[in-house]
């Protein structure tokens, strides 16, 4: 009963998200090749997207041009149209890039960040209980070795995009991917809460970066190396996903790609999405 009342309630967000959730499905199943048969010169899924985006446009208006006041609500949930649209019109910064240099870029342009978390990583221990810490440097041990490597492949296949290169960096995203996911549940059993937090805090924040890098890699990778890398992941995203603080993860990629913490969080919906579609 609160699911309907909360539909009633608030129809224009639940338009909305099942809008956002129609053009997401129709973008991954177009990028898998999936038609669902012709439609003139188009398809049904391509024409599935692109009426939930019009859609999402309809729902887009400016509470500025209202003649009567609104509250600080309404101004959030009429926004929430417009930004989704603008979620689903440009492609994911991380996902889609334009040339295999180009996302290689990108991916040495995260970098950075990723060995800044890995670095608060090794601060967080000083953070925990006595009991908890070494639990957590247990868990978190391998992050230096495989950030660091990660980086320095990054590194050589923007010098050199081919497909030796791109084959161990896709190796080494899918390494510290999972070394982030073994940790995130072996940090659910620290008991004392002001460690948890601390700690799940950390590897989350090493989790977004490696969760970008391993979307922009695979939008350069063939669907054999998708699913040859899918397959060495033992700890898959769906056991995370209780677990996962995506207002934190929103807030990296926002400040990382200088964007709205709203749109952030629709291209990291998204891109959670294809990577468990795609067997992570």
């Amino acid at each position: 009963m609160n699911l309907i009342s909360n539909i009633w309630n608030h129809p224009k967000t639940s338009a909305a998200g099942l809008l956002i959730a129609l053009a997401s499905v129709a973008g991954v199943l177009s990028q898998q090749g999936v038609s669902l048969g012709k439609l003139g010169s188009g398809s049904v899924v391509s024409l599935i997207g692109a009426l939930a985006t019009a859609l999402l446009g309809l729902l887009a208006k400016d509470p500025e041009t209202a003649t009567q006041p609104v509250s600080r609500q309404a101004s959030q949930q009429a926004k929430l149209g417009a930004w989704a649209m603008i979620a689903l019109l440009l492609p994911l910064p991380w996902m889609q890039g334009c040339s295999a240099k180009t996302v290689a870029q990108d991916i040495v342009n995260w970098t950075p960040a990723l060995q800044s978390a890995v670095a608060t990583v090794d601060s967080t221990a000083a953070l925990l209980a006595p009991a908890d810490a070494p639990v957590f440097i247990a868990a978190t041990v391998g992050f230096d070795a495989a950030s660091n490597l990660l980086a320095a492949q990054a590194k050589a296949y923007l010098a050199n995009p081919n497909a030796g290169v791109l084959a161990q960096l896709q190796t080494g995203v899918v390494t510290l991917q999972q070394q982030v996911n073994v940790a995130t549940l072996q940090a659910v059993h620290i008991v004392n809460p002001a460690s948890q937090q601390h700690a799940m805090a950390a590897i989350q924040g090493v989790g977004t970066i490696v969760s970008a890098i391993l979307s922009l890699v695979a939008s350069v990778s063939s669907k054999a190396a998708l699913a040859k890398m899918a397959s060495e992941t033992g700890v898959k995203l769906s056991a995370l996903e209780p677990y996962l603080n995506r207002s934190l993860s929103a807030r990296i990629v926002a400040a990382h790609y200088n964007e709205p913490v709203e749109l952030a969080r629709v291209q990291v919906a998204r891109a959670e999405w294809a990577q468990m579609q795609a067997g992570f």
